[in-house]
């Protein structure tokens, strides 16, 4: 046989076993495909049984004793942690608490402490009150430190009234931003003053109400110890956050009520007392 023609049956014969590789891998693809197939239709139609044990059970109800010592260890007014047997620890540190800003919206805050040595500052959550003692947590009455790693509380002293301080001659005292000052109470005014002389409309930020705008109509304005450009923030320590707080605030103005007001004056919070005497 001529040597062209037996090359040329070489040739053939590789392209053969090409296409018969090319076919058998076809075919192992196509029983791959069968199989995940007959799979998902096995899933879908064989029926599901019930998991686990479906028959319904009878509550197991505690004793009393149980029960009771149950909630003995909640306290619903604290509920960093439990009360029994893991109360806060009430701190050692000659540390004074004069008064705590709590922010709502962050859940963050700040507090006026004394350190030992009698120095006042303000401090926010986080920051070094004196070395190895990190302010923690700030809440209404009391604030949270960081001890070396231990949670250790300070309260504020309300075993007496809390002094009302004068309005300074000359303004308001200056203060560092976003730190409450002293108490503010002007004179006793009565309702009419109050209705007549000041008007309270709220600041909408965001499409929300976030307090409520002052604006002076008479002398009770002044008398009260309001300026111009202040914001009402919170009524007796409950923060403005809708058009219900302002109802509530025009409903508290009766003959005889003490309302306690945190104003936003620029950057400063400065807390008003009033009192209303009767007509």
């Amino acid at each position: 046989m001529p040597m062209p023609m037996v090359n040329r049956l070489r040739d053939l014969g590789r392209k053969g076993a090409a296409v018969r590789w090319t076919a058998v891998i076809e075919l192992l693809l196509l029983a791959v495909l069968a199989i995940q197939l007959a799979r998902l239709v096995w899933a879908i139609v064989t029926p599901v049984g019930a998991f686990g044990d479906w028959r319904g059970r009878q509550a197991v109800i505690p004793p009393p004793a149980a029960r009771a010592a149950l909630f003995q260890r909640f306290d619903p007014f604290y509920r960093a942690g439990p009360t029994g047997g893991g109360d806060a620890v009430v701190t050692s540190l000659a540390l004074t608490l004069f008064g705590v800003r709590v922010n709502e919206g962050s859940g963050q805050g700040s507090a006026i402490l004394a350190t030992p040595d009698g120095v006042q500052a303000s401090f926010a959550v986080g920051d070094e009150i004196m070395p190895g003692v990190i302010l923690k947590e700030v809440a209404f009455d009391h604030v949270v430190i960081d001890r070396g790693g231990a949670a250790e509380t300070v309260f504020l002293d309300q075993s007496e009234s809390a002094p009302v301080a004068a309005p300074p001659e000359g303004g308001a005292p200056s203060m560092q931003p976003g730190e409450p000052g002293p108490p503010m109470a002007g004179p006793d005014l009565t309702v009419e003053e109050i209705k007549t002389g000041i008007t309270f409309s709220p600041r909408m930020q965001g499409g929300k109400v976030t307090g409520l705008v002052v604006t002076s109509k008479g002398p009770g304005f002044a008398r009260a110890g309001f300026q111009e450009g202040d914001i009402v923030a919170q009524v007796n320590g409950r923060p403005i956050g809708s058009l219900a707080d302002l109802q509530t605030l025009q409903s508290q103005l009766a003959p005889g009520a003490r309302i306690s007001l945190s104003v936003e004056r620029g950057a400063s919070v400065v807390p008003i007392a009033v009192t209303l005497l009767g007509k």
